[in-house]
This record gives structure tokens, sequence and C-alpha cells, in this order.
């Protein structure tokens, strides 16, 4: 047999219009090797826990690369740049270049260039969120903006709200990268973008647009970023309520694991369902 040239996955055999070559595992799942070429994975809950790699998480971002396979890794997490999480990424043993990352801040500032170029922004968050509007060439300012975009931070300041508030009611569009609620600390949860723009949204009236997660727009960013079409593209999520449902909606091939928040039990919750279910990305490497 030759080389192949993209990685084992999983898939359906309904899938495929033709017949597909079966080999079934322990776990009733068919493997194939002709069907997705390019992949989109959640970071938290597929790749890492806890700052720590999770099972079969180091070798197939191994294997992406020795294949030359176009992947990106996403994250609704706004405060981080690409560069802070790759560093982050490697201390929990994932070699994950800047480049192969893309977070709900980079879909904000690619959303917010394509719909008004050069245009202005008064931002609440931190520097993964304003590095990449300002990369996009917006001017930062509270001085009329054309949007107020709302992200995450670790301090939220109620003076800031207050100004987003106002500059709302003058007619200021208002953005949010994601909308979940609570984010993680060692003390447990704390606030996070969509409990603040909650709270926006009942003072103005006006509920955000959500780029992140669980809108199909991240996705379709993310495909635009690598050039590839969602025939092809596998998306890797632990969450039915985002990862799966914007999978679905974006045209991807969803695969759901349960080695972070989703188990069996959840998937019966929603009337959609993925194309596959995988205890960890390990067993992508069967």
């Amino acid at each position: 047999m030759g080389r192949l040239d993209y990685p084992l996955v999983v898939f359906v055999a309904a899938d495929f219009d033709g017949p597909a070559p079966h080999r079934p595992n322990p776990r009733g799942i068919e493997l194939s090797t002709n069907n997705i070429r390019s992949w989109l994975t959640d970071m938290d809950g597929v790749l890492v826990h806890e700052n720590k790699a999770l099972p079969g998480a180091v070798e197939l971002i191994q294997r992406w690369q020795a294949r030359n396979t176009p992947f990106l890794v996403l994250t609704n997490n706004s405060i981080y740049t690409p560069r802070d999480l790759s560093a982050r990424l490697r201390n929990s043993g994932l070699e994950v270049p800047e480049d192969r990352i893309w977070t709900s801040a980079l879909a904000t500032a690619a959303f917010l260039k394509d719909q008004t170029p050069a245009g202005k922004a008064f931002v609440i968050g931190e520097a993964g969120l304003t590095t990449a509007i300002h990369e996009a060439g917006f001017i930062m300012t509270d001085a009329d903006p054309d949007y107020v975009v709302l992200g995450e931070t670790r301090s939220y300041s109620f003076d800031a709200i207050t100004r987003a508030i106002r500059l709302i009611g003058k007619g200021a569009r208002f953005i949010a990268t994601n909308p979940d609620a609570t984010g993680p600390s060692a003390e447990g949860p704390l606030p996070a973008t969509g409990a603040v723009a909650a709270l926006i949204m009942r003072a103005t009236n006006r509920e955000p647009y959500i780029v992140g997660k669980p809108n199909p727009m991240m996705f379709r960013s993310a495909l635009n970023k690598l050039g590839v079409h969602s025939e092809g593209t596998g998306m890797i999520g632990d969450r039915m309520d985002t990862d799966i449902v914007a999978g679905i909606e974006a045209g991807l091939h969803t695969v759901l694991v349960l080695s972070g928040i989703a188990d069996r039990a959840e998937i019966e919750r929603y009337p959609f369902r993925p194309k596959t279910v995988i205890d960890s990305v390990a067993d992508l490497l069967e």
C-alpha cells in the first residue's frame, strides 16, 4: 500500500455516494482515509484539560503537521493572542504554531474588517481582542465609534460598561466575541462575555451580534483562513450546544469527543446529532 497523504479519520458510510471500505473497530466506529482532508478542532476538552494534553492530542497534531494536513485549533476565548495560546499549549506538551490557532477575537476582527473597513470601535477586552482589531485596521476610540465590541477580560470595568451602554444608545452597533456566561478560575466561575453582554442588552434593549461559537460564522471564517471547503472538513468538539450545532450549520463533518463536557446522555437532549461520537481524539489514530 502506498503512502497516505491525509490522516486516518472517522466517518459514517452514508456520507458517501458509492461503496466505502469498512473497518469496524470494537466500538462499532467505521474508519476511512478518503473523506476528511482538513480539520477544525476545539481546544479545551478535546486537546487539553486543566493544562494537560488529553490522550491522543500530541500524536494527532504531530500527524497533521507531518502530512501537511490543513488544520486550525479554535477557541471562544478572546483574552489571549495566538502567540500566547501557542505558548500555553506548548507547556501542555502540544506544539501548535500560532498561525494554526483561530480565536473568537480573530473571527470578530475579520468580521468587522469585512463589514466596515478602516472603521472605529470602542473595545472592552484584553490583548487577544485589541491586537486583532488593531491589526484589522480599526481605530479604537470612544469618540463616535461604529461598533462597541465586547470581549472577555479578567476584570470588567463598570466605567467601561457604562460608556458602552451610552455609545450603543447613541447608535454604535453592538458586537460580542462569544456568548459564554462564565469562565473558569482557581476560585470558581467568573462572569464572562455573555453575562456582561446580558447586562448591556438589558440596559440598551439592543441584542449583540455574537461572532464566536455557536455562530457558524466563526467556522466559515476559519475555513476562509485555511482556504478549504466545508465539504472536506471535519470539526472536533466536546459540546453539543456550540461545537456540534455550529459545525452542522456550517456544513462540516462533526465529531463529538467524550473527553470534555458532553457524555452520551447529553446527546439525547438535542434534536440534532454529530456524525461521529468517539471517546477521545486518540480514536482518530487507530
